[in-house]
């Protein structure tokens, strides 16, 4: 049997004879189902058509990304520490290349991510990189669409999940969104892996927050407060975001509350913003 890959939203599900009669992932309001209908594909099918590249973002940060574009067109983090390797978020397609390049720069000793839009294969890379446990919030456990004994459900608002790494639920369009902490990063001044739950948008000079990013639902203003002061704690001068070439790469703290303080009086209705 297959274990079958939305096409829209990039989610393996467990294997089955034939393809699922829909992605719940995709039926929410937070994702979308094409006007064409539901579609699917397996693993072997995407590695005869795609390919991952690679590319540093910084000393011990590499982006992996998938060519041609598939699913939400998201990129995976390999993040290399002293105390042990992560993947950070997830693509959808796990090949030979990327194995065997992981496991020749020491392998990775976790996996975690951001929210469920980028669970996609986490299992098959689990157990392509030797059964390493995948680390998710257990508020979004609603969402795992293919079960696997490597799935580690975590609670609380921090973990940490190598000895200076730190996973902080911060909420936004998933109650389980969370960011990784990596102290550091930017040369010491600190770095955010922060997926969509803060978005760096396209002047990669201001992020922002959505409910839904498709279909352009705004995250609310009490959701919003909630993912910045989950970070007030923490010191971090670069933010990488979900996407090629969206990093902010100074000032991230700074830029974080200016944005939110920005969005938070749009939705509001200050006057400021809107007589402009």
């Amino acid at each position: 049997m297959a274990a079958y890959i939305c096409t829209t939203c990039g989610t393996q599900y467990a294997p089955t004879p034939k393809p699922p009669a829909s992605c719940p992932i995709c039926l929410d309001e937070r994702q979308y189902v094409t006007p064409a209908g539901q579609s699917w594909t397996t693993l072997d099918v995407l590695a005869q058509r795609n390919m991952n590249a690679i590319r540093e973002l910084e000393p011990g940060l590499i982006s992996l990304l998938t060519f041609p574009h598939f699913g939400i067109g998201q990129r995976a983090l390999f993040l290399r520490t002293p105390h042990g390797n992560v993947l950070w978020d997830c693509i959808a397609l796990v090949d030979r290349a990327t194995i065997e390049m992981i496991n020749a720069m020491g392998g990775i000793k976790a996996m975690a991510i951001s929210h469920p839009h980028y669970y996609t294969t986490m299992v098959e890379w689990s157990e392509a990189l030797g059964g390493v446990p995948i680390h998710l919030h257990e508020a979004d456990r609603k969402w795992i669409m293919r079960s696997g004994p490597s799935i580690s459900l975590w609670k609380g608002q921090t973990k940490e999940l190598l000895p200076g790494l730190t996973l902080i639920c911060s909420g936004g369009h998933y109650p389980g969104g969370t960011v990784l902490h990596w102290p550091a990063g930017a040369g010491g001044k600190g770095a955010l892996l922060s997926g969509d739950i803060v978005q760096v948008v396209q002047d990669n000079k201001s992020v922002s927050f959505m409910w839904s990013f498709p279909n352009f639902i705004p995250l609310s203003a009490p959701r919003v407060e909630g993912v910045v002061n989950s970070l007030k704690a923490y010191a971090f001068d670069r933010i990488h975001g979900a996407f090629a070439d969206r990093t902010i790469w100074s000032d991230g703290k700074g830029v974080l509350e200016r944005s939110a303080d920005r969005y938070l009086k749009i939705i509001r209705g200050d006057g400021s913003y809107e007589l402009q």
